[in-house]
């Protein structure tokens, strides 16, 4: 006797498909739950120290933003996730340092007119260093997409993304060599002195070195404030570009429709260049910032930035500007508050089981669309 399977219906794979989406966004709002639950713990038993995490998040989230922005305006236009971006990154914090060290550049002003207040030289002289950092980087990626990605501009997508990892090594080995950057940590010698306020419930206070602060009082530097209005200054001088600029407008054509963008009279090739150069730019101003926060630098230090950069764009919706501050700031706001409620070596495992959530229930990201086919 012949036996007949019987098949499922189309109606029940379609319930089958949404009960496990129900079920992913149960999970999801579990966690957050769970999250916010140990957070209120944390914030009664002690708001000052919890105060101090936030802090510290802000000033790693906002390093965070400039890297993931790289990556959120290539694939906005591209589709590539460029991985090389983290050594750019990295290439970025080496260069401030040999700007500082060998050629002395953060104190140029004060070559030349030696009178100028000491504040005033240091700060142009920073500013200087993190421009030479942000246009050698742009010209790197520049040359990057130039050779490496521009070949394979209609190649399948894996012969891409498999170019961009083995970028991503080469940026790392060869910046290892002796002769190029170092095999070793170095220590960064900051342009500037630290100085460290206490913000108690009364006032504000400097905090002399080797005076401990008051009780009750959270701490914070001129480094997170310096990151912190920086970040947010590229931050605007990006959107404005974006927004307000004929290249700006040009990009978001090309990323909506190359072809026709094309037609209009628009130089994609060249409009992806400069795109890769103001992405690296950013990541090159974050490697100074990052090394100014985190005095030691390596050849493979652009790894674990990078990729947790990557989760904050993935988190905020890869290819939108916004989501991609939004998810840094996500970022380090859950690593450091990680380290500081459960355990240090659980900072990465939290950022990247974010990563795992999000494309498990919302892999678009927070303010990711989804991607609709042109007719």
């Amino acid at each position: 006797m012949t036996s007949i399977t019987a098949q499922p219906s189309q109606s029940s794979l379609v319930n089958t498909v949404i009960q496990k989406r129900l079920i992913g966004k149960a999970f999801f709002i579990a966690i957050g739950l769970f999250a916010a639950y140990r957070i209120g713990i944390a914030l009664q038993a002690n708001p000052t120290l919890f105060l101090q995490q936030v802090i510290n998040g802000l000033q790693l989230g906002f390093v965070y933003a400039l890297i993931a922005l790289g990556y959120t305006m290539v694939y906005g236009i591209v589709r590539l996730i460029n991985f090389a971006h983290g050594d750019v990154f990295m290439v970025g914090a080496f260069i401030s340092f040999f700007a500082i060290t060998r050629l002395e550049l953060h104190l140029w002003l004060g070559k030349i007119a030696p009178n100028l207040p000491q504040g005033l030289i240091i700060g142009v002289g920073s500013i200087t260093v993190v421009m030479l950092s942000m246009i050698v980087c742009a010209w790197l990626a520049f040359v990057i997409e130039r050779i490496a990605y521009k070949p394979l501009r209609n190649a399948p997508r894996i012969a891409a993304l498999i170019t961009a990892i083995g970028v991503s090594f080469f940026l790392e080995y060869f910046g290892a060599l002796q002769f190029v950057f170092s095999p070793n940590f170095i220590t960064y010698k900051r342009p500037f002195g630290v100085v460290t306020w206490s913000l108690g419930a009364d006032r504000l206070n400097a905090l002399q070195p080797g005076i401990a602060p008051p009780a009750g009082s959270v701490i914070f530097s001129n480094i997170a404030v310096i990151i912190i209005v920086a970040s947010l200054f590229l931050l605007l001088a990006l959107n404005f570009i974006v927004q307000k600029t004929r290249i700006g407008k040009a990009m978001r054509a090309a990323a909506y429709d190359k072809p026709t963008a094309r037609l209009m009279g628009i130089n994609v090739n060249g409009i992806i260049s400069i795109t890769f150069a103001i992405g690296a730019s950013l990541a090159g101003a974050g490697g100074m910032l990052y090394a100014i926060a985190y005095p030691s630098i390596v050849f493979w230090m652009g790894l674990i930035p990078g990729l947790k950069a990557f989760v904050a764009a993935v988190l905020g919706g890869i290819g939108s500007i916004p989501g991609a501050l939004v998810g840094s700031l996500i970022m380090g706001q859950a690593e450091v508050l990680s380290a500081g409620y459960i355990s240090t070596p659980m900072r990465d495992a939290i950022a990247f089981t974010i990563l795992i959530i999000v494309l498990l229930v919302k892999p678009t990201g927070l303010f990711g669309e989804p991607s609709r086919e042109k007719a």
